[in-house]
């Protein structure tokens, strides 16, 4: 099949039920046809989409025998081949101004990463090398949309999984048959997991390596349509209104998800690691896939900084604010964030090598300075969107208003300097649904944790970063001084 269009992919979530459940009620017909998930599939499609479009074929495909694929899939062997996915990656990104996370090439890159790591798997054992590599093509040719889930139900987290009184609250190993393993519990959170074809059930970075962390030490990827796989989804922030009123959330919901496994059989075949806790933890720095994705992640990054500056100095034209001294600081930060974030990101291609795996890696060093700073600079760009806007981001009546008999008031009463009051009306809003709405505030809290604890980031940060160099230099100098 190879790189897949956008109703190639509608038509394999419909033709595929799963188990989701949200607002109380479990999903019957074509989930491409609810509420909840009609925007976000029709986003997601038009991605895909632009890999169909003869004009954009070069920068979104790539030819391998007689198939072309998603650009996604490509195994980078030059700082040409890095680049040119980056390409890729990037127009996705400016597609959905950065506000969709888990645009499909984020965990592309990642299978990508590991198929070509296959020795560090068969360390587990010698099947799971086959396996990892056997997945990634059949990915690949098919285009899946993949989701993924890391993170165990907050129940006590002063304790191990494994010694919480049900020891099937964290999805784990029930029982290995010879069809499989069957797997029970629950993990957090999948998003866009509704809306994926498979899901991958990958190792968090917590788990001790202990007997009782065993059963909880796996790697696994397998369809939404498994039988007993469920996907319970929170309150969607996609309410049903027009992209007047909810620009981005109308377009751009992604949903997260509760995922539960009632005895799920995972088939053999689909198993990468098993009971290995010292390897799980090891798996994404291992295998370099967090290189990749974090790679993937600096595109999308760039592009909400892009947008954001964007959306600002929209708002200070639309006010005639520009001549004031902090509101040229204000902007100027978000200029700052976006130019720092191009530059790790350039870093990284620029010190690109080769790993031992043969894969063209960018540096690391960069990206994952980028990866600790950006948690702490989104939520700084969204407060000076809010200090912008100020007061004007309460005055913002809907479309119905719009279009109802007091519009002479609303065309008088919120015109801008140099814009009329319909399109400051559609300014702030975007500027709201940026900000504060539901849809803007979960943005900000998916992107403080976006990697997990950022503390325990920094942490992680200090431990491994090499300092020897600068001490040593502190050292001589101190040397020199005393003789």
């Amino acid at each position: 099949m190879g790189a897949k269009s956008g109703a190639e992919y509608v038509e394999r979530l419909n033709a595929e039920p799963r188990e989701v459940w949200i607002h109380g009620q479990r999903v019957e017909g074509k989930i491409s046809e609810h509420p909840a998930f009609r925007n976000v599939i029709e986003s997601m499609a038009k991605l895909y989409d632009m890999q169909c479009d003869p004009a954009l074929r070069d920068e979104m495909t790539y030819e391998e025998g007689d198939r072309r694929y998603g650009l996604s899939w490509l195994v980078p062997r030059t700082r040409d081949d890095l680049v040119r996915r980056g390409r890729m990656m990037q127009r996705w990104a400016r597609a959905t101004f950065g506000m969709m996370g888990r645009t499909s090439d984020y965990l592309n890159v990642a299978i990508t990463a590991m198929s070509q790591a296959s020795a560090y798997f068969a360390g587990n054992h010698p099947s799971y090398a086959e396996n990892i590599q056997a997945y990634y093509e059949y990915a690949r040719d098919r285009d899946l949309t993949l989701t993924h889930t890391l993170i165990a139900p907050q129940v006590n987290r002063s304790v191990s999984v494994g010694k919480l009184q049900d020891p099937y609250i964290a999805a784990r190993v029930v029982e290995k048959n010879s069809r499989g393993v069957v797997i029970r519990g629950a993990r957090l959170l999948a998003t866009q997991g509704p809306i994926a074809d498979e899901i991958l059930v990958f190792p968090s970075t917590v788990l001790r390596n202990t007997e009782e962390d065993a059963p909880y030490s796996f790697a696994f990827a397998i369809p939404s349509s498994t039988p007993g796989l469920r996907y319970i989804c929170r309150e969607s922030f996609d309410y049903g209104r027009s992209h007047f009123d909810h620009p981005l959330g109308s377009r751009f919901e992604e949903m997260d998800a509760i995922v539960v496994f009632d005895d799920v059989l995972v088939p053999w075949d689909r198993i990468f690691l098993l009971e290995d806790a010292e390897r799980c933890n090891q798996l994404h720095q291992a295998t370099h896939a967090v290189v990749h994705m974090t790679y993937q992640v600096m595109h999308k990054n760039i592009a909400k900084c892009e947008f954001l500056l964007g959306l600002a100095e929209s708002l200070v034209d639309a006010i005639g604010i520009a001549q004031f001294q902090h509101v040229k600081e204000k902007v100027a930060e978000i200029i700052l964030a976006l130019e720092t974030m191009k530059a790790f990101l350039r870093a990284s291609e620029a010190d690109a090598e080769l790993d031992e795996y043969g894969v063209m890696t960018p540096a690391w060093a960069p990206l994952n300075a980028a990866r600790n700073l950006f948690p702490k600079t989104y939520p700084r760009l969204v407060e000076i969107i809010q200090q912008l806007g100020a007061s004007g981001l309460m005055a913002i009546p809907t479309e119905a208003d719009w279009n109802a008999d007091i519009r002479r008031d609303l065309e008088r009463f919120l015109q801008g300097r140099n814009i009329d009051a319909f399109h400051r009306l559609k300014l702030f809003r975007l500027a709201w649904d940026a900000s504060l709405s539901s849809f803007g505030s979960r943005q900000v809290l998916y992107e403080r944790f976006f990697f997990g604890d950022p503390v325990r980031m920094y942490g992680a940060l200090y431990d491994s970063y090499d300092k020897t160099e600068y001490v040593s230099r502190v050292k001589a100098f101190l040397d020199g001084d005393a003789q």
